[in-house]
């Protein structure tokens, strides 16, 4: 019997490996609902850390079937899977709760803390990061380390809008949470792309960058509001929530494959194309029960990818080889990136506080408040072998479980604490 087993688990496929993933996310979600009672975002997202851990921990002993899994996992093209794939779902999911109306109230703080900060953001950690390794004598090209800069300065939004919503902050702030991290996820996309075809080509020039940046960043929000208006018009033109629900998936999967095809940004037009096609249905198209249906749908989605991505990391950390200097790098780059994201905040409010107001301590909120997660992965794990893609998977993944459960857990009693000061 015993034996029958082993031979079941060394068999194991690609297609077993699915399955256990989405087990345990089913799993997490029951323990975290029936016993933990974590927002849903944050309780799944913490299980599936916890997990991935036990399983980086139970690699050392050496296990037949755990073997097994990692070599399958070495053998998964993860940039085709989660570039060409969950990353499309997971920023429409995303976008397409988020109240247009409202946002638009909040556009000059939004743009300025999307595009600006992002950038801010991307080149501090770049240059941070590569002074640290120079100086643990760990040398890394300038070019790595600023693409590494652009995989660790999105934010989050699914995980901390949860937690902000029950500790009852002001609508406005958490609109410029909710846009910044929405459109910081795409901006960072394009400027991931960009660095690593720099990296890639070998020759890097401003010019180039710009040009390139552009075509992407402006191409993508456009080609969005076509597809976000075009999926308006169908939803419209139905009344029945399996065809509408049929025709977002086909809208995000067909819609992001052909903006790869025309070179613009798949991840800022499925943002631009959530934001349109959810408010306008919502408001114009769609009956209260099929919008209830469809949200419904879009919010399972979106928990279940990122519980999988999670799932995903323990599965390819069983492969990487994990050296003690890249552990305290890891460890140094909590600190960079904090620091990193407190400037790229505490910069554009400067600017704009004589135009916009801010609420009190708003930028202590937005700095801890801005949480990475599944789309820091996504690209850590994208990453070719050559651009030091386990240094930087280690790295990434340390930040990650920091900001998931200290900032995560944290973020909702400290703006609490803060907002009731005078």
């Amino acid at each position: 019997m015993a034996k029958t087993k082993m031979s079941y688990l060394s068999r194991m496929n690609l297609e077993d490996i699915l399955a256990v993933m989405l087990v345990m996310a089913a799993l997490f979600a029951y323990i975290n609902h029936r016993l933990i009672k974590w927002p849903p975002a944050i309780g799944i997202m913490i299980l599936s850390l916890g997990f991935s851990m036990l399983l980086v921990f139970l690699r050392g002993f050496n296990i037949t079937w755990l073997n097994r899994i990692g070599t399958m996992a070495a053998d998964i093209d993860f940039r085709s899977l989660l570039m060409n794939f969950l990353l499309s779902f997971l920023l429409f999911a995303g976008a397409v709760h988020v109240d247009g109306q409202k946002l638009k109230k909040e556009r000059l703080p939004v743009t300025v803390l999307a595009l600006f900060g992002t950038v801010i953001s991307a080149i501090l950690v770049g240059v941070l990061t590569w002074l640290l390794f120079s100086w643990a004598s760990y040398p890394v090209p300038l070019i790595y380390c600023l693409i590494f800069g652009t995989v660790i300065s999105p934010t989050d939004p699914v995980a901390v809008l949860s937690i902000l919503r029950e500790a009852r902050i002001p609508v406005s702030l958490e609109l410029k949470i909710a846009g910044e991290s929405l459109f910081n996820d795409g901006v960072g996309v394009v400027l991931f792309v960009t660095m690593t075809e720099a990296a890639r080509s070998g020759t890097f020039s401003w010019g180039n960058f710009s040009l390139l940046f552009l075509q992407e960043a402006v191409g993508g929000m456009a080609y969005g509001a076509l597809l976000g208006y075009l999926g308006f018009v169908l939803l419209r033109s139905v009344n029945d929530y399996k065809v509408e629900v049929l025709l977002t998936l086909a809208l995000v999967a067909g819609g992001y494959g052909l903006a790869s095809h025309l070179h613009i940004s798949g991840p800022l037009a499925m943002v631009v194309a959530g934001l349109i096609t959810g408010n306008k249905s919502r408001r114009e198209g769609l009956s209260e029960a099929s919008w209830d249906y469809l949200g419904k749908f879009w919010e399972l989605i979106d928990e279940i990818l990122n519980a999988i991505l999670f799932l995903l990391v323990g599965f390819e950390m069983l492969v990487l080889k994990i050296e003690p200097v890249v552990l305290l790098i890891g460890l140094a780059g909590i600190v960079i990136m904090l620091l990193s994201r407190w400037v790229s905040v505490a910069v554009p409010v400067a600017l704009l506080r004589r135009k916009v107001r801010f609420e009190r301590h708003a930028v202590s909120i937005l700095t801890w408040g801005g949480l990475k997660g599944g789309l820091s992965i996504a690209l850590a794990l994208s990453l070719s072998t050559g651009m030091y893609r386990e240094v930087f998977v280690v790295m990434t993944y340390i930040i990650v479980v920091f900001s998931i459960l200290v900032q995560g857990l944290s973020i909702g009693p400290l703006t609490r604490r803060l907002l009731k000061r005078h």
